[in-house]
């Protein structure tokens, strides 16, 4: 495969796995703004959605401060940033278009129709009481095209590359979402506030009913922490995210010839660090200097594989 056809492919399942995080993120933090409100820390949760999506020093060039609408509005529209929704249909239109003839008609149409929807709406569309609603077109379009996408692509290199960018993408979310909510995990507080960001946390990966089924207990921030990094079960886990990005670089090699390089030694590696954790050694070691490892070595894997696929 062409390494520029590679390249659109492998953005293509990042950009797309990018708008459906955000607005998650979205959606939990609308929700937890009420209650954070009654203690006067409002800002706080929209504050912590950017730090999550990575967007916090870009939205301080454009504005002084926190608020609900500017926090929206730049995480849904704003052409400055690469990373809000609308931006991410953007780019990943782009993307399928560069490589359209490598996608099925099923898979382009759930792009086009997306992005022909998108490209007309305006803040009306999108603030206040039809965020909501907003929000969960999105995911849906996003659950649109990934189920063509498992439908309709043959299981080639051009399949495995828009995989392998989903499932990164995916393992980034995880680890950041995680990071910016490590002070409430590591908390043994039960307070009503303490209990609605231990919801908040499992609805941001649709993970609530998960966590009954795995532990058939109460919610605790270290049974949270075990469930979204080192269990299998679900699929946004880091463990999950990272066997489906193992998988998935062995499957690309085996079509190369065997040609392996950083890209399989270092998603290896993170691999067994997973496989072989226990939460307590976590926990104890320290939450947030973990998932900090976890976002540092999640980047350095994505620029091994530009590096080794795409830019060798």
């Amino acid at each position: 495969m062409l390494s520029r056809t590679a390249d659109s492919l492998f953005w293509l399942g990042r950009y797309t796995e990018r708008a459906a995080n955000v607005a998650r993120g979205l959606s939990v933090a609308s929700r937890m703004a009420g209650l954070t409100a009654e203690l006067n820390h409002e800002g706080d949760e929209w504050r912590a959605l950017l730090v999550a999506a990575g967007c916090e020093p870009g939205f301080f060039e454009k504005h002084q401060e926190v608020t609900e609408e500017a926090v929206i509005d730049f995480l849904v529209r704003d052409p400055d940033n690469p990373s809000g929704i609308i931006p991410c249909f953007a780019a990943a239109r782009h993307n399928a278009r560069t490589v359209r003839t490598a996608l099925t008609v099923d898979m382009w149409s759930a792009m086009s129709d997306s992005w022909n929807h998108l490209r007309r709406i305006g803040p009306a569309d999108f603030q206040g009481e039809k965020l909501p609603g907003f929000l969960e077109w999105v995911r849906e379009r996003v659950l649109l095209f990934n189920g063509a996408a498992m439908d309709t692509m043959m299981r080639g290199e051009a399949w495995l590359f828009v995989q392998l960018g989903t499932a990164l993408e995916r393992a980034d979310n995880t680890a950041r979402l995680l990071d910016v909510k490590h002070e409430v995990l590591e908390s043994a507080t039960e307070t009503t506030v303490a209990h609605g960001q231990w919801h908040a946390v499992l609805q941001s990966f649709s993970a609530l009913r998960a966590y009954h089924w795995v532990f058939r207990d109460r919610i605790t921030p270290a049974r949270i922490a075990e469930l979204l990094i080192l269990r299998p079960e679900l699929p946004r886990s880091l463990i999950a995210c990272y066997n489906r990005v193992c998988e998935v670089l062995d499957l690309i090699a085996a079509q190369q010839e065997g040609r392996r390089g950083e890209p399989h030694r270092l998603a290896e590696e993170l691999r067994a660090q997973l496989r072989t954790g226990r939460i307590e050694d976590i926990m104890e070691a320290g939450l947030h200097e973990y998932l900090t490892a976890m976002i540092i070595n999640t980047a350095e894997l994505g620029d091994a594989v530009q590096a080794f696929y795409i830019r060798a």
